[in-house]
Parts: structure tokens; C-alpha cells; sequence
């Protein structure tokens, strides 16, 4: 493997880019997918900073095979520029009533079979960690009761056994601000509810910021089972029920026109120092996430979020950890 850049981590943390990115060209915003040339240059960047893996959606799968020919290609590549992995799939999947809704039992076969052709679909890029939101949008759940989480914990430790057992992978809950598990009860029963040897926790630090939770408590209570982080910061706590807001409460919330920032950013909510002395305290070790979800929004862009993030996290966190 060619190194670009010098990588971010110190002795037990290493760096993967969620790739939330596009670019501005006269035909307006464009995907790194778009072309052999975008991916290597988006590749050259994020290695540039630090970064040793990245992180994808499992939509993007046919666009890598149509860019390389083949998922094993396609990581030569990404090596080539100094990007080890696609070290976590994010299982983009529209939950429906009709066939799949995590706390409807009748759906469950269908999302399993579904979550085991992704599995089989995404061999040769080196998948660790399989990310899943584990509810459908609040306001399709609601009312949240037991029977509910319950059907969900049902759900998720099947898919977790097939995908470890199966293939090696991690299924790793993400738990957004709108999902309908959100609250420390709710995330509480949840995972007492689900097997701590298939179903692992993504610990989001903006989502749960804002949803009222602390990432660091949530993480101190759940390190053992916590296989992945998406980490970034926010400005807001939503105490207005935007997470009830329909189609999406991300983008369609009136009080809130910016969600989400880099880590760094002025006036972030997110105790990044607290969370990593949680991680040295409990000897947390392996890859941690970094997310820059509509970092566009309001004028920012993803190349200069993803290097503030990146020297916070030398400059700044590294040191806490280490």
C-alpha cells in the first residue's frame, strides 16, 4: 500500500472518512463516483489529511464495480492512494410498511434477505462494520412502545448473527436524531434487548447530541459493544419535536437551517475531550469514524471540514488518547 499522508491516528486509534461529499463544477454539484478521476482525486484529499479508510453507502456499490471492473479492483486502487478499506457499509435502505419495517415482525425475513445479498454484493473491499438505522422514521413508530423495541431487538440480532457468522462483519446501529429509537430509555431497553454478541452500537456524537443524549455517557455504558463512531459536532439540541418533523426532519426543520459541523467547529455542543478520555479510561482501541453529513450547507464545503476535523483530531484529541 503507497502512504499519501501522514495518518491521523497514534498507536491504538486509526481514521476512516464517511464520504458525505460532492464538488462544485459548472454543471453544479457532483459526485466522486462520478468519474475514475473524482474518486482519485477525493481518494488523494482525505489521504492527503490523514485519513486511512473511508466509509460508504451500499448504493454505491455498482458505481465502484462500473468505475474498476470489480470490488477487488477497486481497493487496489483506493491502496494505491494510501486508502486501505471501505471499512463500513451504511445500509441506505427506505423502510415501507409493506416489506420493510423493523418493528414489524412480518417484514423481517425480507430485511434479512435483503441485508445478506449486501453482504455477498460488497466481498473484496474489506467491510467491517455494517451500519443500520434500527427503526423507521419517528413519526412512522410512534407511539414507541416495548413490543416495538422489542420487534426491533428481534430484527437486528438475526441480521447481526448472518453477518458475523457469515461473512465477518459487524451490524452496527446508528441511531439519528428522528430514528424511533432515540432516547437514553428507549436506546437503554434496546440494547439490553438485543444480543451483545451480534448487535453493536455506532455511536453518532451529533445525532445523540441532539436527540438530548450524551455520547459520553451512552459510551461508557455500551464501549464494550460500541464497534464504530461517526464523529461530529452541532450547535443544536432539539427541544422543539423537529425529530417528529415530516419527510425529513434534517432538512425540512424550520428552526434549524445547519444540523451539523466538524469537529473543531466554534460553539460545538459534543465534549470531544470528555468522549476521548472515556475511550483511554475503558482502553478503547481500533477505527473511529469521521462524518461531515451536508457540511455544504450554509457555505461550507467537505475538502475544508474534512482538514479542520482532521488537525482537531491531531492537534487537539490525540494527545488525550494516547
Amino acid at each position: 500500500m503507497t502512504t499519501v499522508g501522514t495518518p491521523l491516528g497514534g498507536r491504538k486509534l486509526r481514521y476512516a472518512y464517511m464520504d458525505h461529499w460532492r464538488v462544485d463544477t459548472a454543471q453544479g454539484q457532483i459526485s466522486q463516483y462520478s468519474s475514475v478521476e473524482r474518486f482519485d482525486a477525493f481518494l488523494k484529499q482525505v489521504a492527503g489529511v490523514g485519513y486511512e479508510a473511508i466509509e460508504t453507502f451500499d448504493f454505491h456499490l455498482g458505481a465502484l464495480r462500473d468505475l474498476f471492473g470489480s470490488l477487488p479492483a477497486a481497493r487496489e486502487f483506493m491502496q494505491s492512494r494510501g486508502i486501505d478499506r471501505v471499512l463500513s457499509l451504511f445500509h441506505a435502505v427506505m423502510y415501507d410498511a409493506r416489506q420493510s419495517t423493523p418493528h414489524v415482525r412480518a417484514t423481517h425475513d425480507h430485511i434479512v434477505r435483503y441485508a445478506e445479498y449486501i453482504m455477498k454484493s460488497s466481498a473484496g473491499l474489506g467491510v467491517q462494520n455494517f451500519i443500520v438505522m434500527p427503526a423507521g422514521l419517528y413519526f412512522d413508530v410512534e407511539p414507541v412502545t416495548d413490543d416495538k423495541l422489542r420487534a426491533c431487538a428481534e430484527l437486528w440480532n438475526r441480521v447481526g448473527q448472518m453477518t458475523l457468522e457469515g461473512y465477518g462483519v459487524k451490524t452496527c446501529c446508528h441511531h439519528e436524531f428522528f430514528c424511533g429509537i432515540r432516547s437514553a430509555e428507549q436506546l437503554q431497553k434496546f440494547y439490553d434487548w438485543t444480543d451483545p454478541r451480534y448487535v453493536f452500537l455506532c455511536l453518532d456524537t451529533a445525532q445523540h447530541v441532539i436527540a438530548g443524549v450524551d455520547p459520553t455517557e451512552l459510551f461508557l455504558k455500551l464501549h464494550d459493544r460500541c464497534a464504530a463512531f461517526h464523529l461530529k459536532d452541532t450547535h443544536h439540541v432539539d427541544t422543539n419535536g423537529d425529530y417528529r418533523r415530516k419527510p425529513d426532519a434534517e432538512v425540512m426543520a424550520p428552526t434549524t437551517a445547519r444540523w451539523f459541523y466538524e469537529i473543531g467547529t466554534e460553539g460545538g455542543l459534543v465534549d470531544f475531550p470528555a468522549l476521548y478520555g472515556a475511550m483511554k479510561e475503558v482502553g478503547w482501541q481500533g477505527w473511529v469514524g469521521v462524518e461531515h453529513d451536508k457540511a455544504d450547507v450554509g457555505g461550507g464545503n467537505y475538502p475544508e471540514s474534512t482538514a479542520i476535523a482532521a488537525w482537531t483530531i491531531r492537534n487537539v484529541l490525540r494527545g488525550i488518547h494516547d
